[in-house]
């Protein structure tokens, strides 16, 4: 007997409703003509569903037109710094502060500017803004004069293409930073209009402080009545399931933690529906697993040296007996891993010293999945790490002849 043709329109609705929703948690900025441009005319088809479901549960804003989709994401943990942004080159480094600070000048520079500019031009203008006394003050200073400020404002550019903010017409970064050549850039006005995602314009924010200011940015409406109250413990709830790894009890208010225990099994039944996400509950947090390891910007296990090192530092963690193990004791430990797996790793961890910037990499990425977090005296374990404790063995193929015995884990939560 054939399925009702309702049915089969219902189910591709659905398909297709969870499909826009997913990419736009991957990519919150889809353009019409980029790599996403099958997930672009999904989501405009969706836009009205769409709209609606962000707007009630996660108060985040959908911004739609025949060339871009916004979704207006706000962390739910304003403090998080686990996920920065990263330079557009195989080593991924995240930006420091000058180069968010040169992000900022860049585009207000571009809002400024023409259809078209030079990066030359756009040098000259971010220079001029960074003389401002008021941002001197704080130390920051820019003249591009150096080869490595050249190169943080080549950055800043590569994650403006990156976005779509930008598309580069002639000309190479690489040729500007060595001082040999320019670069000429469309600028997508479009695409710059609606990048800030706040619920007000930084020129309107009177905050001193860094705190209270994205306060300020990203607050909503008086929360004057149980239901307004109610609605943004709603909000932050999922937004943190959405997008943290691990949603840990301990983190929450006493107030979150009653609303929270009251409306788990509709908050992630909700998430469910639009995302496919599973909730995985246990006794100190909840985890939403994707079982299509898909959503997510950190993934662990990973291949390759540091993938590896995380992996044993992971499992050391595990067996960890202090509440906060110092970052020295765990250099110590990757120095002694060396002996027996360096053959599996790359030729610069294994030379002396290497240690320090092994262990910052693996710290930074169990970090950023929820596993442990960082204090001045070093770090401390999290409950989730517990997924990562030896179980059998498996058997690795090394670059060069072998075997290597390391523990069989599973899967952190993937977000």
């Amino acid at each position: 007997m054939s399925t009702p043709l309702a049915e089969v329109l219902d189910g591709q609705h659905a398909a297709e409703l969870r499909k826009a929703a997913r990419a736009l948690l991957k990519q919150p900025l889809l353009l019409a003509g980029g790599a996403y441009a099958d997930e672009f005319r999904l989501v405009r088809r969706h836009a009205s569903d769409l709209r609606e479901w962000f707007d009630r549960n996660t108060g985040w804003s959908l911004q739609v037109d025949a060339e871009t989709a916004r979704l207006g994401k706000t962390p739910a943990r304003l403090a998080d710094a686990t996920h920065p942004a990263r330079e557009a080159t195989r080593s991924a480094a995240p930006f420091t502060r000058r180069r968010y600070v040169l992000l900022c000048l860049a585009l207000a520079a571009l809002e400024r500017g023409e259809a078209q500019i030079a990066l030359g031009r756009l040098a000259d203008q971010v220079v001029l803004d960074a003389s401002d006394p008021q941002l001197a003050a704080t130390g920051i200073r820019f003249t591009l004069d150096r080869r490595d400020e050249r190169l943080d404002l080549a950055a800043v550019v590569r994650l403006l293409l990156g976005l779509g903010v930008l598309r580069r017409v002639a000309g190479d970064e690489e040729a500007y930073v060595s001082g040999a050549g320019d670069v000429l850039y469309d600028v997508e006005r479009r695409v710059l209009a609606g990048l800030l995602a706040t619920r007000r314009g930084p020129s309107t924010v009177r905050a001193a402080t860094l705190d209270e200011r994205l306060v300020e940015l990203t607050t909503e409406s008086a929360l004057d009545s149980d239901d307004l109250r109610f609605r943004a413990m709603r909000r932050s709830l999922t937004r943190r399931l959405l997008d943290d790894p691990v949603l840990y009890y301990d983190e929450l208010t006493d107030a979150e933690l009653g609303y929270l225990t009251r409306q788990r099994g509709f908050l992630t039944a909700r998430i469910t529906e639009l995302t496919g996400l599973v909730a995985e509950v246990r006794a100190e947090g909840i985890a939403m697993v994707d079982p299509e390891d898909d959503l997510t910007d950190v993934r662990m296990p990973e291949s390759g040296t540091h993938g590896h090192v995380t992996l044993l530092l992971a499992e050391h963690l595990t067996r960890a007996t202090a509440a906060v193990v110092p970052t020295a004791d765990l250099e110590r430990h990757v120095a002694g891993l060396a002996a027996e797996h360096g053959g599996f790793w790359s030729r610069s961890a294994r030379e002396p010293g290497a240690e320090g910037e092994l262990v910052e990499r693996a710290v930074t990425r169990l970090a950023a999945l929820g596993l442990v977090s960082r204090t001045a005296e070093g770090v401390v374990p999290r409950p989730a790490l517990a997924r990562y404790a030896v179980g059998e063995t498996v058997v690795l193929e090394p670059r060069t002849g072998g075997t290597s015995q390391v523990p069989a884990q599973r899967k952190a939560p993937q977000r």
